[in-house]
């Protein structure tokens, strides 16, 4: 029997999500899928050691220690010690998914070092000559000591966000030494088709050189990715179309050879092909886990379009025209000619890597601004995903307690769903797509800050156009006070709700945080349009003039847009710091205290359905069925199993 709602800890709770339409397939398209699904679940070792050197090592002694059938499941060092493990099978490693802080044990060094004694030695994931003093002297300062490696990606203002951040894309390399790496690249470079440098690499400095270890085939990740290629070459059978057949065969060569002009020509015939029904992003991709936005981190989504909540999308991108050319921005930053921006609503079929368990609920591909320009780009919105969000979220006393008065909170009932769904396309479907650079702009100009820059520009352009009596015009909004809801529930979140996911004494960290953050406090700190009030004690949002708000929307992303298109860092960096990273402390304890009594979870993960095969007689493969009974340590520990390729 299927539920959404499954399991909870810490500040986690994981959901279910469904593949509606699934067994409607052809059996073709379902091995399609299976296959596809097989590549995409290969790569979750990667993204372990991508965000953090010891991550993998940790994961698998806690493994070991887990599964031991001897240990006393009943105290609670135990307890602590399997909530721990569930933490770090969500976040991919020891860091926060979000917030991207080390987070610390429950049970002593004292406790860890007796159950590992209790282990027999050939049991003990040790490597060749290691015994487990050694193990133990490497990695408990990690494990147990705040001060060891203690954020994956460091933002501070100031210091150097290579060398004070845990992710595994540097060694013993400086934030100056990479930048300046990269820099010469990107200066000698003379084609009119310029790679992401250092997208798939690990930039190493060793007797004094700096050098790639490129992640390929014979190079580093090698174990991993060969399984990678292999289930994607065995996908290409049961393609629905040449393009398709296409596009993996680009792939595999990129992950053959680590040449990212093979990654740019896999680009450029991905986004063209929208024939298929099928499709799935597999590979380095985003960068939010660089400190220099620039190494791609393992994801991987399977999907199938939704063919019901692909129309909406697709009115927004038969338009896309038409919303670049009354965009609120200098008209040099337009696009003349918005080329190839299509967009679906799609079903996940499986997550992996960077993708799970914590998902977008929206993606925009591919990141090269020159081939959005030449070439478009792909956007997809996961409907089965954001279905999961919705039905989890009601009835949870959420919005009672934070939403100003009835008249608003009925409001946000009515319109709120329809809106979500609809500024996710907006974002993904036009607004990372919107806009251009100026000729000469360095597209990584704006460094650390890029990620948060461009987040923001895509909402922006989401509430800008939310509120336009286009979206009632073609269809999908039923009124034109419907955008209200949107505006009152996003402020509210910028300015309010998105403390429940910061501890206490910290600031904002995540990219999308601190963009949410910056449109909102902006336009609180630059108009009479919004205000924080009081009333018995608590802080509630009250919007003053939601026709003045959009205004203010509109002058924000022409400011925002005019900063991403002449790569102004300092304009960027000037933004960002005073907007989006500040947490008032008075504020946030009120926010945690009321939120606290609501007794919810505020991140939630998705367990993955199991695709099982159906088999006759004769071993023959006849059909592939949807498992969503398994639980979520049954199947980590099984991706653990089935799945780990690396040491």
């Amino acid at each position: 029997m299927f539920r959404y709602s499954d399991e909870r800890f810490a500040d986690l709770q994981l959901l279910r999500y469904q593949l509606p339409g699934f067994e409607q397939l052809t059996f073709r398209q379902k091995r399609y899928i299976y296959a596809l699904s097989k590549a995409t679940l290969y790569g979750r070792d990667i993204t372990f050691d991508q965000f953090g050197k010891y991550n993998l090592r940790i994961r698998k002694i806690l493994e070991t220690v887990y599964t031991n059938p001897d240990i006393n499941r009943h105290t609670e060092d135990f307890m602590a010690l399997e909530v721990y493990l569930k933490r770090i099978w969500f976040s991919n490693g020891i860091y926060h998914h979000y917030g991207c802080g080390k987070f610390l044990p429950g049970f002593s060094e004292k406790y860890l070092r007796r159950v590992l004694e209790e282990i027999p030695v050939d049991n003990l994931p040790l490597r060749e000559g290691e015994t487990l003093d050694d193990l133990c002297q490497e990695l408990f300062p990690v494990i147990f000591d705040p001060t060891v490696l203690p954020k994956r990606v460091n933002k501070n203002d100031g210091e150097d966000l290579v060398m004070t951040s845990a992710c595994h894309f540097y060694q013993g390399v400086s934030q100056h030494e990479a930048e300046t790496f990269y820099q010469q690249q990107k200066s000698s470079y003379q084609g009119d088709e310029p790679p992401s440098f250092g997208l798939n690499s690990t930039l190493v400095k060793k007797d004094g050189c700096l050098y790639e270890d490129v992640w390929r085939v014979g190079g580093r990740y090698s174990k991993a990715i060969e399984q990678i290629v292999y289930w994607l070459e065995q996908a290409k059978y049961y393609a629905e179309n040449s393009r398709q057949v296409r596009i993996i065969e680009l792939l595999t060569d990129y992950y053959k050879t680590g040449d990212l002009q093979c990654f740019n020509a896999y680009c450029k015939e991905w986004v063209s092909e929208q024939e298929g029904r099928i499709d799935f992003v597999n590979g380095f991709i985003e960068v939010y886990g660089d400190p220099l936005a620039l190494k791609g981190s393992w994801e991987g989504i399977v999907e199938y379009k939704d063919l019901e909540a692909t129309k909406r999308t697709q009115t927004i991108s038969r338009n896309a025209q038409w919303f670049e050319d009354h965009s609120p921005i200098n008209p040099r930053f337009r696009k003349r000619q918005v080329k190839g921006v299509t967009a679906n609503a799609i079903c996940a079929a499986m997550l992996g890597g960077d993708e799970y368990p914590s998902t977008a609920i929206g993606i925009n591909l591919p990141n090269a601004d020159w081939i959005r320009a030449e070439y478009g780009s792909k956007s997809i919105t996961i409907s089965n995903i954001t279905d999961a969000y919705n039905k989890a979220a009601r009835g949870n006393g959420f919005k009672e307690e934070f939403v100003i008065d009835g008249e608003t909170l009925a409001m946000i009932n009515r319109y709120g769903d329809v809106c979500d769904d609809l500024h996710t396309d907006l974002h993904e479907c036009l607004g990372h797509g919107s806009g251009q650079l100026l000729p000469g702009t360095d597209p990584d100009a704006l460094k650390a800050y890029g990620n948060t820059i461009e987040e923001a520009r895509a909402d922006l352009f989401g509430l800008y156009y939310i509120a336009d009596d286009k979206l009632v015009e073609l269809g999908l909004l039923p009124d034109g006070e419907a955008y209200k809801a949107q505006y009152y529930s996003y402020m509210m979140n910028g300015l309010l709700t998105q403390l429940t996911r910061i501890q206490p004494g910290h600031q904002i960290e995540e990219a999308h945080m601190r963009n949410r953050a910056l449109i909102a406090h902006w336009c609180l700190e630059n108009g009479n349009t919004l205000s924080l009030i009081k009333r018995e004690g608590k802080s509630y949002l009250r919007i003053n003039d939601y026709v003045s708000l959009r205004q203010q929307i509109a002058a924000l992303l022409a400011e925002i847009q005019r900063i991403k298109s002449e790569g102004d860092y300092e304009a960027a960096r000037e933004l960002v710091e005073r907007y989006a990273v500040k947490v008032d402390p008075v504020i946030h304890e009120e926010i945690l205290e009321r939120y606290k009594h609501l007794n919810l979870a505020p991140y939630k993960g998705f367990i993955n359905p199991r695709l099982v095969p159906v088999r006759n007689e004769q071993g023959e493969m006849t059909d592939i069925q949807v498992d969503y009974t398994e639980g979520y340590a049954q199947q980590m520990l099984r991706y653990s199993t089935e799945y780990g390729t690396l040491i």
